[in-house]
């Protein structure tokens, strides 16, 4: 009953986020995030928004973390949490969350806080802190239609990391989404799978594959994680590159591509798909280790191009202890995540 509440209290939140963006769907997603975070910052005391915001350049915007950060069960993660907001402070905060993901984007977000609550129930208070309220909104610099400034939303399994210049966004990653469980096999949530994009088109991709390209793509060890703290992903791909593809192959190594953008707004999502058709999906690697598709059997993969890099993980029990059903899942920019530049 408690987690349906939580459940049903974001929902309600993502309705009335809703209104606004419904009346705002000729703006572009810059100049949505720059006015949704004015008035977020507009409904905090100024205790709250000494917590809330940073300077552009202060080191803490490239400071990102997707596990739990605690001690003494207590968050040591930088911003304000949407447990220390008023019923409008979330509100306001969830509106800047929908303006950069979009609405499909904003679900999968939401619904990965809601997981938080699964968890509690499955681990009954073991291991770190389950908090469907522990997700925190930072600002860096001043939100502006004109200038640099920069946003995030972050805590166990989502990290969203926006920068803006001139009222465009010129940075939406590092983006990362997770799921604990991918697939909710227990309780009156059961049959809920929070990201299937992140794993159904790869299937389909994997099982169009010849003998002689599985050989290829299929790598010996899985890949490790590149991690947080670290605004550049270095190493040279691997795998099937899409030269070695035929149409079809490539219509379906587009469409696991395509998953990941579309987890951003629609105006953020197209650019990121531009620039990939750009470079030439012929210079795009697939590589994997396992079989995707096998409930508890873990697998990961990674797409490489030359502008962008995905990785994804299913190695980890869930909360249930249920095999392999613990998704990790990102989208980096090669040429430097938060708008940086590479080597920067």
């Amino acid at each position: 009953m408690k987690l349906t509440r939580l459940i049903l209290s974001l929902l309600a939140l993502a309705v009335l986020t809703g209104v606004a963006y419904v009346n705002q769907v000729t703006e572009t997603s810059g100049t949505k995030m720059a006015a949704a975070a004015e008035k977020f910052l507009s409904t905090l005391s100024a205790e709250q928004k000494a917590r809330a915001t940073f300077g552009f350049d202060d080191k803490e915007r490239l400071n990102w973390h997707f596990i739990p950060l605690e001690k003494d069960k207590k968050s040591t993660r930088k911003g304000l949490p949407l447990e220390d907001m008023s019923k409008e402070q979330k509100e306001a905060a969830l509106e800047i969350l929908r303006a950069g993901a979009g609405a499909e984007g904003f679900t999968k977000a939401t619904t990965i806080m809601a997981l938080e609550g699964i968890l509690l129930e499955a681990e009954k208070g073991s291991g770190p802190t389950r908090n469907p309220n522990w997700y925190f909104f930072t600002v860096f610099g001043a939100p502006s239609k004109t200038g640099q400034w920069g946003w995030r939303v972050e805590g166990h399994h989502l990290s969203l990391n926006f920068t803006m210049d001139k009222g465009a966004v010129v940075s939406a990653t590092p983006a990362f989404f997770g799921a604990n469980p991918a697939l909710v096999q227990n309780g009156d949530k059961k049959g809920l799978r929070p990201l299937p994009e992140a794993e159904a088109p790869v299937k389909e991709l994997f099982d169009a594959l010849t003998d002689d390209q599985k050989t290829v793509a299929v790598q010996a060890k899985g890949f490790p994680e590149a991690g947080a703290k670290t605004t550049q992903h270095k190493g040279e791909p691997v795998g099937l590159p899409g030269e070695k593809m035929n149409d079809k192959q490539k219509g379906l190594l587009f469409k696991v591509i395509e998953g990941y953008a579309q987890r951003m707004a629609p105006d953020v999502a197209a650019a990121q798909i531009a620039e990939v058709k750009q470079a030439g999906l012929d210079k795009v690697y697939f590589a994997l280790s396992g079989t995707p598709g096998q409930q508890g059997k873990g697998y990961t993969y990674r797409v490489q191009g030359p502008t962008f890099i995905i990785e994804f993980l299913n190695e980890q029990a869930d909360g249930f202890k249920n095999p392999a059903n613990h998704i990790h899942s990102s989208l980096r920019n090669l040429k430097g995540d938060f708008g940086l530049s590479a080597g920067k």
